[in-house]
């Protein structure tokens, strides 16, 4: 058995188990292992959570075998439609929203929306905890999105994206062939009466967007991109790409005609939030999760010709 002790410094405070992979020199799934499995203490008491905060001045005891494979302890999967887990602690929730699920509801009231079912799985928590809202996705989008578990936490994250903080990576299967391999759109974007969106000239009923973009893959009759996004205004991706020509694929509202293809037959769109970086407020940690790509646009990738 190895035992190491060492003191945070304000440089090295955040999670526990960052702390433990950087001492014990292992991953990231290790260091979970580790801690799930009794070998850390903390200021001499245990630690069980992987996401406990650790502060300057606290005294870390790691007592572990280096040759010893240390796994995670297998917790039960919340089984729900709408969302999966991405990351969890005790003071945010990262899920990957299913397409077809409305982040909030309408005035109509929808039922199981993701802010809804989210807060339903925080209920059964030992501890308080609330879904609050930080940003959404277009109904027919997937991918990520953070929630606060309390208000103070959703304030924070909300003005991180307010000034345009956070990272957020799409990747996106548009029609026609895009002719550069990188570019940026940037536009002004206003609401029509039927709350659609669409590109317009500046002036004080407008927003800026921007959005950054690369081809991944150039197939034969479409164009697999990622995208980044600067601002993120809403349905800021669909509209610029159809002001482009290249609509997202099977977008009903923004250029639907060019946005039909033969083999993409799913009623959902062809567009999925894969990455988010943010810095964790209360930590301070630097944190990026991600999200595979969805099985509809893989399958679609497989079967298209590339050119």
């Amino acid at each position: 058995m190895k035992t190491l002790t060492e003191t945070v410094t304000e440089e090295t405070a955040g999670r526990a188990d960052a702390f433990v992979r950087r001492i014990c020199e292992t991953s990231h799934s290790q260091s979970r292992g580790i801690i799930d499995r009794g070998c850390v203490s903390v200021n001499g008491g245990p630690c069980e959570d992987p996401g406990t905060p650790l502060e300057a001045g606290d005294s870390v005891a790691v007592r572990y075998d280096p040759t010893q494979r240390y796994r995670e302890k297998k917790v039960k999967k919340w089984d729900d439609r709408t969302f999966t887990i991405a990351y969890e602690d005790e003071h945010l929730i990262v899920v990957d929203k299913a397409a077809g699920t409305l982040t909030v509801p309408t005035d109509r009231g929808d039922p199981n929306t993701l802010v809804e079912r989210v807060s339903i799985y925080l209920s059964h928590s030992r501890s308080e905890r609330e879904a609050c809202l930080v940003h959404r996705l277009d109904r027919e989008v997937s991918g990520l999105l953070i929630f606060g578990k309390h208000a103070a936490i959703a304030e924070q994250l909300i003005e991180q994206f307010k000034n345009q903080k956070p990272r957020r990576v799409y990747l996106a299967l548009v029609a026609g062939t895009l002719r550069d391999d990188e570019g940026t759109f940037r536009s002004h974007l206003a609401t029509g009466n039927n709350l659609d969106r669409y590109v317009t000239a500046p002036s004080k009923d407008s927003e800026e967007a921007i959005t950054h973009y690369r081809v991944l893959q150039r197939l034969e009759d479409a164009t697999f991109v990622e995208v980044v996004l600067q601002t993120g205004k809403r349905n800021q991706i669909r509209v610029q790409f159809a002001y482009a020509l290249h609509p997202v694929l099977g977008d009903t509202h923004y250029e639907p005609e060019r946005a039909k293809h033969p083999r993409w037959i799913r009623k959902r769109i062809a567009l999925h939030a894969t990455s988010l970086s943010f810095t964790h407020p209360i930590t301070g940690e630097e944190m990026t999760v991600e999200s595979p790509l969805p099985a509809a646009m893989s399958k679609f990738l497989r079967g298209s010709k590339k050119i």
